[in-house]
């Protein structure tokens, strides 16, 4: 007799700019500021639609030499605990602290649009690609998760029409554009069906 084990549904995030507000290379995690309606939103996906919730961030300033790990691993830790609600909110926190042009990275699997960080929590969490979704504000996020057929939401910020430009050859279809985190949770509410 064989048993099915159950697949578990992520949502992927992208930290700066979708999380807490990127203020570039946050090194100081007494500067943590977490996004409007990001913390609702994330209660709303794991409490309500059972959603893994799990960081894959691109943490270059470590191969710049801007930042260095240790403060990259303060900052998740100050972010996971103000978006903690009795317990944390957050299954895991990935990051890449590769940068192609300042680390000899040609062996990197993790840096965004690269998937690597998702396929690493696909084999711990024992994820449904197919069934999760990427919430980010870059062109990277985008292209990541679709390389592994996850849905991605593109939050409106200050650089989309320079992302949007980098994926001009990507059919709209593939794709949401949601003007807040807020809204990136209504679109993936109604993917659920549920409203």
């Amino acid at each position: 007799m064989s048993y099915k084990v159950t697949q578990n549904r992520a949502v992927f995030l992208d930290r700066d700019g979708t999380l807490n507000f990127d203020p570039g290379y946050l090194g100081d995690h007494n500067k943590v500021e977490i996004l409007s309606g990001v913390k609702d939103g994330l209660i709303f996906l794991k409490r309500v639609l059972n959603f893994k919730l799990i960081v894959v961030s691109n943490q270059s300033g470590i191969a710049r030499g801007l930042i260095n790990e240790e403060q990259v691993v303060s900052v998740n830790n100050r972010i996971s605990e103000l978006l903690s609600d009795n317990e944390p909110l957050l299954d895991e926190i990935y990051y890449c602290k590769h940068h192609p042009d300042f680390s000899n990275n040609n062996w990197c699997e993790c840096r965004k649009p690269k998937p690597g960080m998702i396929l690493k929590a696909y084999d711990k969490y024992n994820i449904d690609l197919s069934n999760s979704f990427i919430i980010g504000d870059s062109a990277a996020d985008i292209l990541s998760g679709l390389a592994v057929s996850v849905f991605p939401i593109l939050l409106n910020s200050l650089k989309l029409e320079k992302e949007l430009e980098i994926l001009s050859k990507i059919n709209k279809s593939k794709f949401k554009i949601a003007n807040d985190f807020s809204e990136a949770v209504q679109i993936i509410s109604h993917q659920c069906g549920v409203n």
